[in-house]
C-alpha cells in the first residue's frame, strides 16, 4: 500500500541513525505502520492490518541483521490462523532477523475518542518476557500503562526493560505521562522506555466520540515527549513535543538487581494476600472488606462531608 510504503521510507533514516549509534534494542511507536485511525470507527483502516511476518516485519528484519539490533515493531496484526482476527500487536525481531515472539495489547481504552474495540480484541498472550542477547524485555502497549497490575506482571516474569509504545494526546493524558512510567520503574525495579507518537493527524471524514463534543477530524496533538525511566527514580530528558526524534540511552541492567537488594520490594510484598483478594474480587459473590461504624448506622446523618 502506497501510504504504508511512504511511512517505512520516513522511518528508515531514524533506524539507520539508531544503527549508526550502536543501539542494541529499538522500539517504534504504537501502530507505527499507519495513521492512528482507530477512533474514526471506519472499517477501511483495517486494510493496514498484516500478518506478523508481513511486509513491515520483513522491512525491519533487514535492519536487525544489518545492525545486530533487536527491534520491537508494534503493528495492527491480522491473525491468519484464527479467522483473520485483528490484534494490536508488538512483534519482537531478534538481532539475527528472526521473529522471537509477539505480545498483544492487554487493555483497550474506552475513553473520549479512544474507543478502539471497533478494530481489535483484548490480547491473549499474557505478560511475556523475551530474553534477548541484550537483556530481558517486555512490551506494555499504550493504555496498559494505566494498569499497575499490568506493570507488576511483567516484573514478576523477570523483565529488565519494559517498552511502552503509545499513541496518546495532550488533552487526555499528558499530566500523567511523566509520572506513570517512573512509578512503574521504581515499584518493579526495571527500566521503562516510554515511546509516544508526535504530531496531529487529520482525517478526511469527521467523527464523534462518547464525550458529547461536536464532530471533529482529529484526535488532538500527539505530544511525543518520549523518555526512559530507571529503577532508581532517575529519568532521561524527553524528546520534543512537536518533532520526530530518536532517543538513545545507556541502561546498566545491573541496576535492576541492585535496587531489588536495596529496597526489597519483591521480598516484602504480600503476594499471598493480594492473590486471595483478587481471587475473591473476581467472584460474582464478592463482598468488599468494609467495617462500618455501628454508630453511623444508628445516626446516619451525624457525620461531616
Amino acid at each position: 500500500m502506497e501510504q504504508k510504503m511512504a511511512i517505512m521510507q520516513k522511518v528508515k533514516p531514524m533506524i539507520d541513525a539508531a544503527g549508526a549509534s550502536g543501539v542494541n534494542i529499538l522500539c517504534l511507536q504504537e501502530a507505527w505502520t499507519m495513521p492512528f485511525a482507530f477512533c474514526t470507527r471506519e472499517k477501511r483502516w483495517c486494510e493496514f492490518a498484516e500478518p506478523i511476518d508481513g511486509e513491515s516485519t520483513q522491512f525491519l528484519q533487514e535492519f536487525a541483521r544489518k545492525y545486530n539490533m533487536v527491534i520491537i515493531s508494534p503493528i495492527l496484526e491480522r491473525d491468519m490462523n484464527h479467522g483473520e482476527t485483528i490484534w494490536n500487536t508488538a512483534v519482537v525481531i531478534g538481532n539475527h532477523g528472526n521473529i522471537i515472539g509477539i505480545h498483544r495489547k492487554n487493555h483497550i481504552p474506552r475513553v473520549g475518542d479512544f474507543n478502539e474495540s471497533t478494530y481489535y480484541m483484548e490480547g491473549n498472550t499474557g505478560h511475556p518476557v523475551f530474553e534477548t542477547v541484550f537483556g530481558k524485555i517486555a512490551i506494555n502497549i499504550c493504555y496498559g500503562r494505566h494498569h499497575p497490575l499490568n506493570w507488576l506482571a511483567f516484573g514478576l516474569n523477570g523483565a529488565e526493560i519494559v517498552f511502552n509504545p503509545s499513541a496518546t494526546v495532550g488533552a487526555l493524558s499528558e499530566p500523567m505521562w511523566p509520572i506513570e512510567a517512573r512509578n512503574a520503574a521504581i515499584a518493579n525495579s526495571y527500566f521503562v522506555a516510554s515511546i509516544n507518537r508526535v504530531g496531529t493527524e487529520v482525517f478526511p471524514n469527521p467523527f464523534t466520540s462518547g464525550d458529547g463534543k461536536p464532530q471533529h477530524s482529529d484526535f488532538g496533538h500527539f505530544y511525543g515527549s518520549s523518555y526512559i525511566s530507571a529503577p532508581d527514580s532517575s529519568c532521561t530528558p524527553s524528546l520534543s513535543r512537536h518533532r520526530d526524534g530518536l532517543l538513545v540511552s545507556d541502561m546498566d541492567l545491573n541496576l535492576c538487581r541492585q535496587l531489588k537488594d536495596k529496597w526489597g520490594f519483591r521480598m516484602t510484598a504480600r503476594y499471598d494476600m493480594y492473590s486471595d483478594l483478587l481471587s475473591r474480587y473476581s467472584n460474582a459473590e464478592f463482598t468488599p472488606q468494609v467495617t462500618v461504624d455501628p454508630l453511623l448506622q444508628k445516626n446516619p446523618k451525624h457525620y461531616c462531608m
